[in-house]
């Protein structure tokens, strides 16, 4: 797996643009529109399981469960902009990432953020 691999993130020119901060330089927010998410259940496979039972004896990187966890988050970051992209944004302001336990059968990822609508000042 190549470095590209273990990142999220957007495409270059993407339509709705998503940020973890709370504004962007040089442009003005015109309408709030208010709250989106993107939500994912993965549940664990028993090949993971055990693979990362013996990694964890003799320590290093879980490589498939970080290659899991980064294509989940991917998948949550996709549905916010699908849902932001729905209710009219082109942007998704104070992004962030919520990862728990699903009842010891998975992992939840929700991505979350405050859509808007920006225009350049």
């Amino acid at each position: 797996m190549s470095i590209e691999d273990y990142g999220g993130g957007q495409a270059v020119g993407a339509d709705v643009l998503v940020v973890t901060t709370n504004d962007v330089p040089g442009f003005q927010v015109q309408q709030v529109i208010g709250e989106v998410f993107g939500l994912t259940v993965r549940s664990r496979h028993l090949g993971s399981q055990i693979g990362a039972g013996l990694k964890s004896m003799i320590g290093g990187e879980l490589k498939g469960l970080t290659k899991t966890l980064v294509e989940t988050r991917n998948q949550a970051m996709e549905r916010l902009i699908e849902q932001a992209r729905s209710r009219g944004a082109n942007a998704v302001l104070m992004f962030r990432f919520d990862v728990t336990d699903a009842a010891d059968v998975g992992t939840e990822v929700c991505a979350y953020g405050t859509a808007v609508v920006l225009t350049r000042v």
